[in-house]
């Protein structure tokens, strides 16, 4: 006759006793979130309070030097637009083609499977891998030498794997019927793909793209690896200034901004730490002002979308 209540109270107690595991589980994860964000925070306010006060004009206008009150980060952070710029050029416009490819035209057959699963794994293989790659290709075998187009290059290969399975999700969340009604008015392919697919698609793909070059101009190890240097002088040849042609500068040496952090950190002085606090500070900043923007951007144009 008790059975009845007795299995009510059982479920009682059990459901206690997993809510009150939901509570503890709930507390260890604050707990954990709060060391990993605390340790943050402290590393970005020492770096703040390290780096700040050598954010000059100077500072961004000087040429690195041996002397560390008079050395800047203007050769660096020229270097990494100029090769950030030639890796937009690259890695965006095949990403997105790729992807269209991949989503709209291809046939479903193992050939695409073996494609799908590469380019899954290539966004997870290190860049120091990428770096030997390209130093073998770029370098060598097409005599790019170490340049800004090699450079550029390699970081176009890393981030594209990123830039394709971005595009390609965000095709994916367009819903069939604009597919379907524009191909019933009579659109070929190419319009659904060109009117509407990558309209309605767009803060995805500015999205994936933008916190991939975000990714990539924090990136040492490649860089490295293809011969960048750690101390330059100079800049890249202007465009037709003193008989420099259009294209020069794309051949030129270079260095990047992790690269001149990596340069000041293990020098004894610590006007050079204090240099690279303030290097890593303009880095950071870039770093989350290219995401924000993605941000911004996939908020507007969502915001402006109608199916």
């Amino acid at each position: 006759m008790n059975s009845p209540t007795v299995s009510k109270e059982r479920l009682r107690s059990i459901i206690r006793s997993h809510k009150r595991w939901d509570i503890v589980f709930g507390i260890v994860g604050l707990m954990a979130m709060s060391v990993g964000i605390l340790t943050l925070v402290a590393l970005f306010a020492q770096m703040v309070i390290d780096g700040f006060p050598r954010l000059t004009a100077e500072f961004f206008t000087n040429f690195p030097s041996r002397r560390a009150g008079q050395a800047g980060i203007v050769s660096a952070w020229v270097g990494s637009l100029l090769v950030m710029l030639v890796t937009a050029l690259f890695a965006i416009p095949v990403g997105i083609a790729s992807a269209i490819y991949l989503e709209e035209y291809a046939r479903k057959n193992w050939f695409t499977d073996v494609i799908e699963i590469n380019i899954t794994n290539l966004a997870g293989v290190p860049s120091i891998v990428y770096g030997l790659l390209t130093l073998g290709l770029f370098v060598y075998t097409f005599a790019f030498s170490q340049s800004i187009l090699s450079a550029g290059l390699t970081l176009a290969l890393l981030i594209l794997p990123i830039v394709i399975v971005a595009t390609r999700e965000a095709l994916r969340a367009i819903p069939q019927t604009v597919r379907e009604a524009a191909y019933a008015c009579g659109a070929t392919k190419w319009q659904v793909c060109s009117d509407h697919l990558i309209p309605y698609g767009m803060p995805g793909i500015l999205t994936g793209g933008i916190i991939g070059l975000s990714r990539a101009i924090g990136e040492t190890e490649p860089i490295i690896t293809i011969g960048a240097l750690t101390f330059i002088a100079f800049l890249p040849p202007a465009p037709f200034v003193e008989g420099a042609g259009m294209f020069d500068w794309l051949m030129s040496p270079f260095t990047v901004m992790p690269i001149q952090i990596f340069n000041w950190t293990p020098r004894p002085d610590p006007a050079f730490h204090a240099n690279a606090a303030a290097a890593s500070l303009v880095l950071v900043v870039l770093t989350l002002s290219m995401n924000a923007t993605a941000i911004w951007l996939r908020y507007r144009l969502r915001k402006n979308l109608k199916w």
